[in-house]
């Protein structure tokens, strides 16, 4: 995700290269949506994952009580319905719509009993659930840290509920969140990720990030050793969700809708929910980019911290310090903030996201600079506001050679995620210097993750 202040001599060239690079191909080639079975209502649609995301909701609202959950297939590009009964006129609605009809036993109402009753007698430190529509149950996973008397009552707990409502998995790692004491953006001793770029109510630019970073700082900069650029406006952790609204400190910061890749630029251009199956991708400051799959929704996590709910759940793999990082799709939708998990990028494990439509919804911002819905009027966000020529991304106004974060110090080589240290040994995350070339936002091994100059300024893929 690039925030960066850009000179005016060079926003143009920038505007270009972003429309140029789109959401192109350092991701799999798009799959066009088509309308297969247009001869035949009832034969599957061939659907890209947002458009089966958004016919899933739509589906839900119409079947009601008989919609028990849906997934995405990837490889048949297929949205999958599951049914409870046999009521010939709710399958048939099902596939007029374009969806597969699955009929299961289990409906939501049932799995959301079952999750309030893990709730209820099973909040432990180290564990989550979530359903599973795949399997029309719910998946429960207990970390490393649950032995003894915990394990014990987890799985009592689990088989209480029946084989056919719930099952139970061991993993390897420790759920925990994805920020780390002195690593790159900083604020407090901590490090997170920047996610994405939004407009607040108030016409402001400002960023989501994961919730526990913002309630362990309340400034944010974009290295290690500089000055704040944004205060946290919002922050939700522990509770219903993980996540929390940075306003920028400068009004006329440029803060492009875009995830930077190292590569490439990808535009983002909505926000979606996510849909079991989807395959999603994340970017973080630590690891950079990683792929996987979208494995449960509505998911529990009880981290040492507390609980939080309603999150994505995903085989994406993270590390501490992308905390707060973008997930995203091919196609350029937000869908989900780095909250935590287990594993790292070495042996995988679970990663847990917050949805981006619920942050928005509870912040009341837009995503990237607001456009149509966000402040794009003749008096927040137009030519005397927001994006026109005296403030947001205008000549006059557009924080450049002296704003913070220009050439000299927010993307050029003194002040990048570079090579040289990164979050290797050598540097201890970044401890000797900010975020520049010399001490960056590198690999593990302390090599640099090639985010290179485009992302030199610390919160660029944060």
């Amino acid at each position: 995700m690039s925030h960066k202040r850009i000179p005016k001599r060079k926003a143009a060239i920038a505007a270009g290269g972003v429309a140029a690079l789109g959401a192109a191909a350092i991701l799999l080639p798009n799959a066009n949506a088509s309308q297969d079975g247009a001869s035949d209502a009832a034969a599957p649609k061939t659907l890209q994952a947002a458009d089966a995301s958004d016919l899933a909701s739509q589906l839900a609202e119409l079947l009601g009580d008989a919609y028990a959950g849906s997934y995405y297939d990837e490889g048949d590009q297929q949205l999958i319905i599951n049914v409870i009964g046999d009521n010939n006129e709710v399958i048939v609605q099902a596939e007029e719509a374009g969806a597969e009809v699955r009929q299961v036993d289990n409906s939501m109402a049932e799995l959301e009993a079952g999750a309030a009753t893990l709730k209820a007698e099973a909040t432990i430190p180290g564990t989550a659930w979530a359903v599973d529509p795949r399997t029309n149950k719910l998946q429960v996973t207990a970390d490393s840290t649950v032995t003894g008397a915990n394990w014990d009552r987890l799985e009592s707990t689990v088989q209480s509920l029946g084989s056919d409502m719930a099952t139970i998995t061991k993993s390897a790692g420790t759920f925990k969140t994805f920020a780390s004491g002195g690593d790159a953006i900083f604020g407090g001793g901590a490090r997170c990720s920047l996610g994405f770029n939004v407009t607040a109510g108030d016409g402001t630019p400002a960023f989501l990030t994961a919730g526990h970073c913002g309630v362990a700082a309340a400034e944010w900069s974009d290295s290690e050793v500089g000055a704040p650029i944004g205060t946290v406006d919002q922050a939700v952790f522990p509770g219903e969700g993980d996540f929390a609204l940075v306003k920028y400190d400068d009004p006329a910061t440029v803060a492009p809708s875009e995830v930077n890749t190292g590569d490439q630029t990808v535009a983002i251009t909505q926000a979606a929910e996510a849909a079991v199956g989807q395959e999603v991708f994340r970017m973080g400051s630590t690891t950079g980019l990683a792929d996987g799959t979208v494995t449960g929704l509505d998911a529990t996590v009880n981290y040492p911290e507390g609980t939080v709910t309603g999150l994505i759940q995903t085989d994406v793999c993270a590390e501490p310090g992308d905390s707060g990082g973008s997930m995203f799709t091919q196609d350029g939708s937000a869908i989900g903030l780095t909250s935590g998990g287990s594993g790292d990028c070495t042996v995988g494990g679970e990663t847990f996201f917050q949805p981006v439509t619920t942050a928005l919804a509870a912040v009341g911002a837009t995503l990237g600079d607001g456009g149509a819905a966000g402040g794009a009027g003749d008096e927040a966000g137009g030519e005397d506001a927001g994006a026109g020529e005296d403030a947001g991304a205008g000549e006059d106004a557009g924080a450049g050679e002296d704003a913070g974060a220009g050439e000299e110090a927010g993307a050029g080589e003194e002040a990048g995620a570079g090579e040289e240290a990164g979050v290797g040994e050598e540097a201890g995350a970044g401890e000797e210097a900010g975020a520049g070339e010399e001490a960056g936002a590198g690999n593990a091994d302390g090599t640099g993750n090639g985010l290179g100059e485009i992302v030199g300024n610390g919160v660029g893929v944060n």
